[in-house]
């Protein structure tokens, strides 16, 4: 695996900006750092599929999905006094919104640098430093000080996409990385090395990279590239968030450099037992750290995947996050590695005979 490699193109795509619905920018990324790769062809919802050259009619498909849209904002109104009204795109906890900065594009194209800002303290009353934080009470600050200069000057209008400011560092010494949108950005950089790990291999399935869109609104885009890869097998890649700061030590299932996550059950999807034993007993036959979770709540790709056409088994191979859905995520390249070789391993021994078999 060529480490420098799989850094550069996490940072990259990290660093490319792209709330539900906007992911353009993610897909020129991809498409630049998986050249040579195979065909790539881009659909209207804005998913991207990635067609390995290798690929020979009749083999069963293997979809690799993971998701380019991040959590984010978009402009709602635009106040006279040229304060910024916003909403949330995917899942945000109020209190982590304010007292950072993000960016706007405006209609040149142009990302306009921005506060999230809130009433000072100064002139709040006890009441309001005691009431809880709703989103409605922020508001994006550009500098301006009329709804003129914002629209004119600015060029900013309603609906723009908006992101959070953050560039993507790589903690050479300690193997971590720190940047924005790792969900699921991380996802798609595993999902690339793979292909890259794969690449010039005879195998015995044919390889589809699913950079699907809109994740973090409903999964979108996968209910729409599950039914145009028609796959029979799919491995779903995410960045999913890390627990280990925030639960006690035996509840933890998700710890940094610890490997990836395989989770058994999440609020929309039971993974596929069979397959999901094949993968935790090879990881344990080779030797690779994973980790095993039930989760109560959240979802991934998945879900729609699992429940197309007569049933796809699935398993999610999930990178931990720290803090997902803020400005700053937290991930280990340890445990990137670690699902690239899963997914590598599953994908040499994969053959229609064992695809039945789930």
């Amino acid at each position: 695996m060529n480490t420098q490699d799989l850094i550069q193109s996490i940072k990259r795509i990290s660093d490319a900006n792209g709330i539900s619905g906007f992911e353009d920018e993610v897909l020129t990324v991809i498409r630049e750092e998986g050249a040579g790769l195979g065909t790539f062809e881009e659909d209207r919802i804005r998913n991207l599929y990635l067609y390995r050259h290798e690929n020979k009619a009749g083999r069963p498909i293997v979809q690799l999905n993971a998701h380019t849209d991040e959590v984010g904002f978009m402009v709602k109104a635009i106040r006279p006094d040229g304060m910024i009204e916003f909403i949330t795109i995917g899942g945000w906890i109020p209190t982590n919104v304010p007292a950072h900065m993000v960016r706007i594009l405006n209609k040149d194209g142009v990302y306009v640098p921005a506060v999230v800002a809130s009433k000072p303290p100064h002139f709040m009353s006890e009441a309001e430093k005691k009431a809880p934080l709703e989103i409605t009470n922020l508001v994006l600050d550009v500098g301006a000080s009329s709804s003129e200069e914002v629209i004119k000057e600015y060029r900013i209008g309603i609906a723009a996409p908006v992101v959070p400011e953050v560039s993507c560092t790589f903690d050479e010494k300690h193997g971590l990385f720190i940047g924005k949108a790792f969900d699921c950005r991380i996802g798609c950089a595993s999902t690339l090395a793979t292909l890259k790990e794969l690449q010039g291999m005879d195998l015995k399935v044919n390889l589809v990279g699913d950079f699907s869109s809109q994740e973090e609104v409903g999964t979108r885009g996968s209910i729409v590239s599950a039914n145009t890869i028609k796959a029979d097998l799919a491995i779903v890649f995410e960045g999913c968030p890390a627990d280990d700061t925030v639960v006690p030590s035996y509840q933890a299932q998700t710890c940094l450099k610890k490997g990836p996550m395989l989770r058994h059950i999440d609020s929309r999807m039971i993974t596929n037992p069979r397959f999901q034993r094949y993968a935790l007993n090879l990881a344990q036959e080779l030797g690779i750290p994973v980790q095993e979770a039930v989760r109560s709540a959240g979802a991934t790709n998945g879900a729609p995947i699992h429940l197309a056409h007569d049933g796809i088994p699935a398993i999610v191979i999930g990178v931990p996050v720290r803090y997902a859905h803020t400005h700053y995520g937290i991930s280990a390249l340890f445990d990137v590695e670690q699902a690239v070789r899963l997914a590598k391993e599953i994908l040499l021994r994969m053959d229609s005979k064992t695809i039945r078999s789930f």
